[in-house]
């Protein structure tokens, strides 16, 4: 990743504090909490415990969501309540279902309270904070996560993932959205769980933040995770960049596709921004 030079006091100092902490703790051979599969024995609905509500774009499921889930119930800290997409919306944008009746079920995640809903990560935010589908109306945090494929730059305004988040910080409702910087023919499903070890100490770190009232209330957290993720060198603030990928388009046959339609042949999106991702940047990247 490129060096982006940040003002002093673009984030809160706490917020920085703890994001130095978590990364002093790994250098002294703390472990990253594991996720894991097996059933959690607390109650989902403890009113001890904060509630994160946990999102995404690549659909409810997707192993990013589910080992990221998992291990947020593992840590028995938060209730953990899921609120994801049936289906894949991972370049949905910012887009809502209007005029047509959503469809939601129950889902199973071992220890959260878990629907999907027949429509976007923006619809399914929407609806978790309005009161209709859980007995409350305003968790601690919203997680979206955690995406296959990087979103930086420009992508951020195509990608369902971010757009979860976003939308979460419309409602006033803190939020991080994650991504793993997905290559073809190298990255594997285990790298999700790699993710998970990697990016939890900075959910923690942002929770303890939100309860001191010193996590930025103008912003969202956009967390890029590389490739072998367990390789990272550390965490690092930045700032958004500018990058953007620019589609080609090119005329088909009239045999394979009707009369006067084109075919994006930039079909390798997810691989090149997982290349390019590395010279761009974000709110924050590990």
């Amino acid at each position: 990743m490129s060096s982006t030079s940040v003002k002093p006091n673009m984030l809160p100092p706490g917020l920085v504090s703890n994001l130095q902490d978590v990364l002093s703790k790994r250098g002294g051979g703390d472990q990253p909490t594991e996720p894991s599969t097996s059933e959690a024995a607390e109650d989902p609905v403890d009113s001890s415990k904060p509630i994160v509500l946990v999102t995404n774009g690549d659909g409810i499921d997707s192993p990013g969501l589910t080992y990221l889930v998992e291990a947020l119930v593992r840590q028995g800290l938060y209730n953990v309540h899921v609120c994801a997409p049936q289906s894949d919306k991972s370049v949905s944008g910012h887009s809502v279902t209007l005029r047509e009746t959503v469809s939601v079920s129950s889902a199973e995640i071992n220890g959260a309270t878990a629907y999907e809903v027949a429509g976007t990560p923006v619809d399914c935010v929407s609806l978790a904070l309005s009161g209709a589908l859980f007995s409350w109306s305003k968790p601690l945090l919203v997680i979206s996560g955690i995406n296959r494929g990087s979103n930086c730059g420009h992508h951020m305004l195509y990608s369902g993932v971010v757009a979860g988040a976003r939308e979460a910080l419309i409602s006033g409702v803190p939020s991080l959205s994650i991504s793993l910087n997905w290559r073809k023919d190298e990255s594997q499903e285990n790298d999700f769980k790699d993710a998970v070890a990697v990016c939890l100490p900075l959910i923690n770190a942002a929770i303890r933040d939100i309860e001191k009232g010193e996590f930025p209330k103008s912003c969202f957290l956009n967390i890029e995770i590389p490739s072998s993720p367990l390789s990272n060198k550390g965490f690092k603030i930045t700032k958004q960049s500018t990058w953007r990928s620019t589609p080609s388009w090119q005329a088909v046959s009239a045999n394979r596709y009707p009369p006067g339609h084109f075919m994006n042949s930039q079909q390798s999106l997810g691989i090149q921004l997982a290349q390019l991702g590395r010279d761009a940047s974000a709110a924050l990247v590990v």
